[in-house]
């Protein structure tokens, strides 16, 4: 389900942009997030009204909000440890949403297969783009720490 994507990150004003290394393009972090969000609300709106769903409803409103929300958050941190918790809880929801929307895709339940598809490979590229930025984030701060 997953193709490999290698992102790089480069940081502008204290801003991190995203790059694919093989296409070369930036990625608008902030916007991609938005629409995944509309997204996963109208992809839920696709599953059956059966009890035992309601889980994939309530975890997938709250993670796929959450990426963003914690990201539109780690723009605004008053410090580069603020950001990298922030960003480090984007990664943990990342998962938790790639997770449910495996688990959705293997049951079959949607009646739109290959939209989920999709999520669940853009929720892979999320927790890819998440994963860079914190380790760079992390590796940045280990440095200024050894330079102390």
């Amino acid at each position: 389900m997953s193709n490999s994507v290698i992102y790089e990150i480069a940081e502008d004003n204290g801003k991190y942009l995203i790059r694919d290394k093989k296409k070369r393009y930036e990625i608008d972090l902030r916007s991609r997030l938005f629409r995944f969000a509309v997204n996963t609300f109208k992809f839920l709106g696709t599953l059956p009204s059966k009890k035992e769903y309601d889980v994939f409803r309530y975890q997938l409103s709250k993670s796929s909000t959450s990426m963003g929300a914690n990201y539109e958050e780690a723009q605004g941190a008053f410090s580069k440890k603020e950001f990298a918790s922030k960003i480090g809880i984007c990664l943990k929801e990342a998962k938790e949403t790639n997770y449910f929307y495996r688990v959705i895709h293997e049951l079959e339940i949607s009646n739109n297969l290959d939209e989920c598809t999709r999520l669940v490979n853009e929720s892979d590229e999320f927790q890819k783009m998440f994963a860079t930025i914190h380790l760079k984030v992390r590796n940045n701060q280990l440095k200024s720490k050894k330079l102390k």
